[in-house]
């Protein structure tokens, strides 16, 4: 009896991608399926940064496809495309940065750009290409976290090269003033320096660019959303219940001005004891999740309140660098990857697929 590709697409429909809960076909991942006698060969495309996952699908997917009737050798590439995906109405999209998400909070000391940048971190681990902006500008901690001191060059004298480490883009205004400068600004001159943070950097072929955003809900929430092509949104909570009421206010902005919440990350969930071992929930439990449940968001996962996490952080080695194995590492990695996958099922843009119409008169 010789294989068909019907029958090898059925055996690939019993295969469930673990990230997204759906089999490879309805999640449309099979790609050039080939027959060569008994021999089968075919794609996995899958739309998020998986270096971590692939080798596990690809095996499974093998051994499904072998135990069709009359198959033969089974090869499979497997491979991750990221691709860009629309943003707010009006806005248009940047050539070098495919995906931009905002990492906010409501108020400030929750952990958000703690969270940021492990989640940049955790993405460039599963292969993307990933940058950092820092939009804090009033308080920038990015440098520090991600260990980098010095001024970012220029090659034209107009634009500057961003900073690296720990294999990120970074691009702060703490780069170009001294540690102890007071950003004594008002809200205009604040709002141009992130417009030239954005577009006078040049990003290399960005996967994701992960926004750092300031506290609250002022000018720079404002023009984020009026003139920066926003992905998606990622809300940074404590389980504290006046924690939750500022969060709730950054998420309502985030819908008003149409761009779309990827989910609520609860950081300092539970305190563990480093002598006992007791854990205890210090700012209550489960409000992240009433939260999610209350909005309709996913809720993407719940961190620790460890010293190790703020230790990391302080000396430029995020926890996702110095301990990548570790248990709050591994919880990074999966909050990533839900927002992986979420940006990959939102729609493409498809700005680029319409012609442009030129008007001339003659």
């Amino acid at each position: 009896m010789s294989i068909t590709i019907e029958a090898v697409k059925a055996a690939l429909g019993t295969v469930i991608d673990p990230n997204t809960g759906k089999d490879l076909v309805a999640g449309k991942s099979v790609k050039n399926i080939q027959l060569d006698g008994a021999d089968v060969a075919f794609d996995i495309e899958l739309g998020y940064p998986a270096k971590s996952q692939l080798d596990g699908i690809r095996k499974a997917a093998i051994a499904a496809v072998r135990r069709v009737d009359g198959a033969g050798n089974v090869s499979v590439n497997a491979y991750s495309k990221i691709v860009a995906h629309a943003a707010q109405r009006g806005v248009k999209l940047m050539s070098n940065v495919k995906n931009i998400i905002a990492v906010a909070s409501g108020k400030g000391g929750v952990g958000k750009s703690t969270t940021a940048v492990n989640l940049a971190l955790a993405l460039a681990a599963e292969g993307a290409q990933v940058g950092i902006l820092d939009a804090d500008i009033y308080g920038p901690s990015q440098p520090m976290m991600m260990g980098i001191s010095g001024r970012p060059e220029t090659v034209d004298g107009k634009t500057m090269e961003p900073m690296e480490n720990h294999g990120l883009q970074v691009s702060s205004i703490g780069f170009m003033i001294d540690p102890d400068e007071p950003m004594v600004w008002r809200g205009p001159i604040v709002t141009q320096a992130l417009q030239q943070l954005l577009d006078q950097t040049n990003w290399r072929d960005l996967d994701y660019l992960i926004v750092d955003m300031p506290p609250g809900t002022g000018d720079i929430q404002l023009t984020l959303s009026q003139k920066v092509p926003v992905t998606g949104a990622v809300i940074v909570t404590t389980p504290q219940d006046i924690a939750l009421l500022d969060a709730r206010k950054g998420l309502k902005m985030f819908e008003k001005v149409g761009i779309p919440i990827l989910g609520i990350v609860e950081n300092m969930s539970t305190h563990v004891c480093s002598n006992c071992g007791h854990a205890e929930a210090i700012f209550g439990t489960g409000g992240g999740e009433k939260m999610c449940a209350e909005y309709g968001v996913d809720f993407l996962g719940g961190l620790p309140l460890t010293m190790s996490i703020r230790e990391q952080a302080d000396s430029g080695r995020p926890t996702v660098v110095a301990d990548p194995d570790g248990a709050v590492a591994t919880i990074y990695k999966e909050i990533a990857r839900k927002i992986a996958v979420k940006v990959a099922e939102k729609a493409k843009d498809m700005s680029s697929k319409f012609p442009s119409i030129v008007i001339k008169n003659d």
